[in-house]
């Protein structure tokens, strides 16, 4: 059921859009660019795009709730989830449609109550759980194949605030998400 284009199919997208209550995201890729930096000492650095974090933020002050999955360990997303009030962080996944069925149990939501944003191969498990699937810009042509939807931005350039918004104004929540962040 992929998208047919970036904006194709709009109202049934905004109709998914509105029912939204977790948003599942991956990480390389979706909240980074997807480049994983070394330095010396075997560390770990990412880069995170500023404004999706405020997108998250608004999400969360309109009672969507936002959930990480990610395949890889990273103490730098532990900090960057942890200063943006995100508690459902799961990493080393190995099986994303496994998780995405028991944060679903756990939270008692229904698959159209879930979006899931992605780019990659490993994000098909999610997307087979979600009533909106999200693919970013520059994701693999599988994932957009099977998305509802594809952002205008690439990963850890603005994509996930592009879904954020998405969800915020189909549920018309979007001048409460401005009034929440100070932003009116």
């Amino acid at each position: 059921m992929g998208a047919s284009s970036k904006w194709g199919r709009k109202g049934v997208v905004s109709e998914k859009a509105s029912r939204i209550r977790l948003v599942l995201l991956d990480v390389d890729g979706v909240l980074t660019d997807g480049r994983i930096t070394l330095n010396d000492w075997g560390e770990q650095t990412k880069s995170f795009d500023v404004k999706d974090g405020m997108g998250l933020k608004m999400l969360k002050s309109c009672g969507v709730a936002v959930a990480i999955a990610t395949g890889r360990k990273s103490r730098v997303l532990e900090q960057r989830a942890k200063e943006l009030g995100i508690e459902d962080v799961y990493q080393g996944v190995t099986d994303k449609k496994r998780l995405c069925k028991q944060l679903k149990t756990a939270k008692g939501l229904k698959t159209e109550a879930v979006c899931s944003v992605g780019d990659d191969l490993p994000d098909l498990g999610m997307f087979a759980e979600s009533g909106l699937r999200i693919a970013v810009a520059d994701a693999v042509r599988e994932v957009c194949e099977s998305a509802d939807f594809i952002t205008t931005h690439k990963g850890g350039f603005g994509a996930v605030r592009e879904a954020c918004e998405l969800v915020l104004k189909s549920q018309g929540k979007w001048e409460a998400a401005l009034d929440a962040v100070g932003g009116k």
